[in-house]
């Protein structure tokens, strides 16, 4: 399955050439109409599908996906949209929220690590361990207040997140090292696009409760998370763990675009069933047989 479309315009794993500020919000809508939407989401989900079971078939390698995005850019419908025809034997969705007390008396990473994808399966993280060096990052006084965290590694918190995403660079290599693909979205949202969504979840009532004061509040921090995010990007997207900053303001371009990069990723990964041993290949034709003249 094909788009019109060159997923390197989005895909950022070059270090710091890459600018937040040159990442589109919006493009030319990749599908015709509505209809023409659905076949390919439709068409998608079933490329991905059939990969997904050669990844658990050959059981060598994993995939984590991870989603990053401001506030009402679309996660949790993109990730429902994109991945729901796909075996739920061989996925895992995480949603992170705040830590709690048993985490954080943990590393920043623990709480992640803990449920990475094994082998043979996809993970989805809905947020990440990149939180910890994107609304950390924005209200350092989460690392210097409420984190349990040494006065020696707090007292200059700007070498504290350089060091985090250090740390997440090499998590991130080494996890690719151990068969764990690694692929992240910044789902790129524009603020006037943002405002609209706030709006439609205050104006609709079957959208009132996923809004949250505080979320208007964090909109006055929009620069210093576009720079958060921009560092991050610029950090840890490399070529074996890319970033893909995916235009958010059409969710439909958006969920067509993010289907287009996971299944370039996989198709990457050079997935197939096992090729069985001759021992075990008359083994099956021995039932074969057996079966038939019944």
């Amino acid at each position: 399955m094909k788009l019109k479309i060159n997923l390197d315009d989005f895909r950022a794993d070059s270090g710091k050439a890459f600018r937040l500020n040159k990442a589109r919000t919006k493009v030319k809508n990749v599908y015709d109409n509505s209809a023409h939407y659905e076949t390919l989401i439709a068409q998608f989900r079933v490329e991905i599908d059939d990969l997904q079971q050669k990844m658990y078939a050959q059981d060598r390698q994993g995939l984590l996906l991870i989603f990053q995005a401001m506030d009402a850019a679309g996660k949790d419908s993109t990730i429902k949209h994109v991945m729901s025809g796909v075996n739920t034997q061989g996925v895992e969705c995480h949603a992170f929220k705040r830590p709690t007390d048993d985490e954080l008396d943990r590393d920043f990473l623990w709480r992640t690590t803990r449920v990475m994808p094994p082998r043979g399966r996809i993970g989805i993280f809905n947020r990440s361990y990149y939180e910890e060096v994107l609304v950390c990052r924005v209200h350092p006084e989460i690392v210097t207040k409420i984190q349990r965290l040494p006065a020696k590694t707090t007292k200059n918190t700007d070498k504290l997140f350089a060091d985090r995403l250090k740390d997440i660079r090499n998590f991130e290599a080494y996890s690719d090292r151990n068969g764990i693909r690694i692929v992240k979205f910044f789902l790129n949202v524009s603020k006037e696009e943002q405002k609209k969504r706030f709006l439609a979840r205050i104006d609709t009532p079957s959208k009132n409760w996923k809004f949250e004061e505080g979320d208007v509040k964090e909109r006055g921090y929009w620069k210093d998370y576009m720079r958060a995010y921009e560092d991050a990007i610029q950090t840890t997207g490399t070529p074996d763990c890319p970033w893909y900053v995916v235009p958010a303001d059409d969710k439909k371009n958006m969920r067509l675009i993010v289907s287009a990069a996971i299944l370039h990723e996989m198709q990457s990964m050079k997935l197939k069933y096992p090729e069985l041993p001759a021992e075990q290949k008359a083994e099956l034709a021995a039932a074969k047989k057996f079966l038939l003249a019944e």
